[in-house]
């Protein structure tokens, strides 16, 4: 598309928008849709990277590599959630359900991602 073209549709989205403050609701909101919807619709996986931030790739390299790096950020969040929040609480109140409960979960959810990030590696 012809830099003008560009320019034009941006020029146009930013006076429909009225603030930046809707402008960054609008981007959000299309982008989880993007994520939760329409990316598995029309087979076009989303990923981001510090470089190029969300993008639509086409190559399966760039699809394993974010679908790693993710992982790894998520079996870290869940693995520290575990010992800073979830073991005191569980060592505090042994017998409360609920924490019975996140653990047996929370630690299933850990093994699985355990193992999916050593088949990765």
């Amino acid at each position: 598309m012809a830099a003008n073209v560009c320019g034009e549709q941006v020029r146009l989205a930013l006076l429909e928008a009225l603030t930046a403050r809707q402008l960054v609701a609008v981007k959000r909101k299309g982008i989880l849709y993007i994520r939760e919807v329409s990316a598995m619709a029309n087979l076009t996986p989303l990923i981001w990277t510090y470089a190029g931030g969300y993008a639509f790739a086409s190559m399966p390299d760039d699809w394993i590599a974010y679908g790693r790096s993710r992982l790894r950020t998520e079996l870290t969040r869940i693995s520290r959630f575990l010992s800073a929040t979830v073991a005191p609480h569980a060592t505090l109140t042994p017998e409360e359900e609920w924490i019975k409960l996140v653990l047996s979960r929370l630690n299933v959810v850990q093994t699985a991602l355990n193992l999916l990030n050593k088949a990765g590696v």
